[in-house]
């Protein structure tokens, strides 16, 4: 904003940021956070948490409220910023919301996840009562940076993570992103995502395989920015996951546990007679290749039965279950019977 520049660069006030940044990422990158504010003689205030999702609670919200307050920002013209991974990103946006009914806030994702996933769209929120994101709201930050650099300092198995989230979107929406996937997959974790020069076949697949994801996860959010039609494919992965990731903490991440959902969904589509056998083959190889888990012993068919009950509470009565009909092509169904699923299970489990 042209005005609020002006503002900024002819006021005598000098500039003033508060920043929550994750415990790990502080120690990692914090002293260069400090260094910047310092050398552009910027007030600052950094608050270091752990932020996972054990963690994910009102209480932190209330603490970062407590430091805002004293730290006394500008509700219109001193964003908080978050640096850190999903959950972060994810509180911070909460407390930012609730804070004189809105201050703006700015995204930072530091891992292949939030890059990808929580630094898109308006939504925030906790955990409450051992449910997932129970608390939280709709409010977007006034923008998102983007910094692929932070991504190569995390280890093998969050990158694998993150990964979970783009291939939600490349069976749902862009069989153009699964080929890359497939073709990539183990480059992209060898190479944490980094633009490489000088391997060659490669191109710049980690530029190529981000921005596709972000674009298709944009085009399906940004016309239904509030969730005003409950009818989301991007909520495949997302209808038994929660209730799993929930049941079994610490032991699957959030793209884990939502890998294992796609997977046992796949088998779904194919029981149904949506999915040919050598898609579903495909599916699970490329699943294989990023060094996604297929299966866990905690999804029991008591869990599916629960999660999908769950499910019609918040979804108007419907499953609205999102399911691919194809390689990057899918359709949403009201109708898959139990009898379905339960074979489904089974076949899954015996696989």
């Amino acid at each position: 904003d042209p005005q609020q520049l002006e503002l900024t660069t002819t006021s005598k006030r000098k500039l003033r940021r508060f920043i929550v940044i994750d415990e790990v990422v502080d120690k990692l990158y914090g002293s260069k956070v400090r260094e910047y504010f310092e050398e552009n003689n910027v007030q600052h205030k950094i608050l270091a948490l752990p932020t996972t999702e054990e963690t994910k609670s009102m209480d932190v919200v209330l603490n970062i409220l407590h430091e805002v307050q004293k730290f006394s920002l500008d509700r219109r013209t001193e964003p908080i910023i978050a640096i850190g991974g999903g959950v972060c990103l994810d509180i911070v946006g909460l407390a930012a919301s609730l804070y004189r009914r809105r201050t703006p806030y700015i995204r930072v994702p530091t891992t292949l996840l939030s890059y990808v996933d929580a630094s898109v769209g308006a939504k925030n929120g906790v955990n409450f009562l051992q449910c997932k994101n129970k608390l939280g709201g709709y409010t977007p930050p006034v923008a998102s940076f983007l910094d692929r650099s932070f991504i190569q300092s995390i280890p093998r198995r969050h990158i694998s993570n993150g990964l979970g989230e783009i291939l939600k979107m490349a069976l749902m929406k862009h069989k153009g992103l699964f080929d890359l996937l497939k073709s990539h997959g183990k480059y992209l974790l060898d190479t944490k995502f980094q633009s490489c020069s000088g391997f060659a076949g490669h191109g710049d697949a980690a530029l190529q395989t981000t921005r596709i994801a972000i674009e298709t996860m944009l085009e399906e959010l940004a016309p239904n920015l509030w969730e005003d039609d409950l009818d989301r494919l991007v909520d495949f992965g997302h209808l038994i996951s929660p209730e799993l990731e929930m049941r079994v903490l610490p032991s699957l991440m959030h793209g884990e546990a939502v890998n294992i959902d796609m997977a046992f969904m796949t088998y779904v589509a194919h029981a149904r007679g949506l999915l040919a056998a050598e898609d579903k083959e495909q599916i699970l190889q490329c699943m294989r290749g990023l060094e996604l888990p297929l299966w866990h012993r905690g999804c029991s068919w008591a869990l599916i039965q629960r999660a999908l009950r769950e499910r019609l509470k918040h979804s108007g009565g419907q499953p609205r279950m999102p399911l691919p009909t194809g390689l990057g092509v899918a359709e949403i169904f009201n109708d898959t019977s139990e009898e379905t699923l339960e074979r489904a299970y089974e076949l899954w489990v015996r696989d």
